[in-house]
């Protein structure tokens, strides 16, 4: 992904895919948010491939991706982690919200009132936003998103958490200069992880919502 045009195009087709699939195996209202990350993650995608065909710049294309992929996503997951955890669990993932509550404020109020643009450098994309405080509030934009996911009580989010850290590591040593959109690219394509996430929460939902038979014995005598 982020290679090209056609490259984010058919990758968030895919991953749109498994946004659709992840909804439709939802069971708990709660695991709506994080199931729906990986359609949201697809459709942006697809904003970057528009990106692409506009050769950069600063469209409406490249604001429709800045949105989704800097103040918007730092809310959504650490919101998605506090609904699909338990009662018992939801303070811990408390602080990463509001953090990326914050952060998003900080993030949206630079949109509105800076211009964005996007470079094409190569096989990947580059994104100029001018932030105030950048290391802080990256710093901000990453204890709310993979930080959410790391304080999560689901063993499977939180190796979901690893992974994008990793990866965030990763990317910003190889592509400096286009970590934000390489970023983005290996969040989507974590969305598989969310998929087996959801399904397995919905085979656990399953296993424990007893039949109609069951629940009132004296139905079959």
């Amino acid at each position: 992904m982020c290679w090209s045009a056609t490259a984010d195009l058919w990758a968030g087709l895919g991953i749109g895919a498994v946004g659709v699939a992840s909804l439709a195996s939802v069971r708990r209202p709660g695991d709506a948010p994080l199931a729906a990350l990986p359609l949201l993650l697809g459709a942006h995608q697809i904003v970057e491939a528009a990106v692409w065909d506009a050769g950069g710049g600063a469209g409406s294309a490249t604001l429709a991706w800045a949105v989704i992929a800097l103040p918007l996503l730092p809310v959504w997951v650490p919101l998605g982690v506090l609904t699909a955890a338990r009662p018992a669990d939801r303070r811990r993932s408390l602080p990463p919200l509001v953090v990326g509550l914050a952060t998003a404020v900080v993030l949206a109020h630079r949109l509105a009132t800076r211009p964005v643009s996007a470079e094409i450098r190569g096989h990947t994309l580059g994104y100029a936003v001018d932030l105030p405080h950048a290391p802080l509030v990256m710093a901000g934009y990453l204890l709310a998103t993979v930080g959410a996911l790391l304080l999560a009580r689901d063993r499977l989010l939180r190796v979901l958490g690893l992974l994008t850290g990793i990866g965030a590591a990763v990317c910003a040593v190889l592509w400096r200069t286009e970590f934000v959109s390489t970023w983005c690219a290996l969040a989507a394509a974590a969305s598989l992880l969310l998929f087996a996430w959801i399904r397995g929460r919905a085979r656990a939902s399953a296993t424990a919502d007893p039949g109609p038979a069951d629940r009132n014995p004296t139905a079959t005598q």
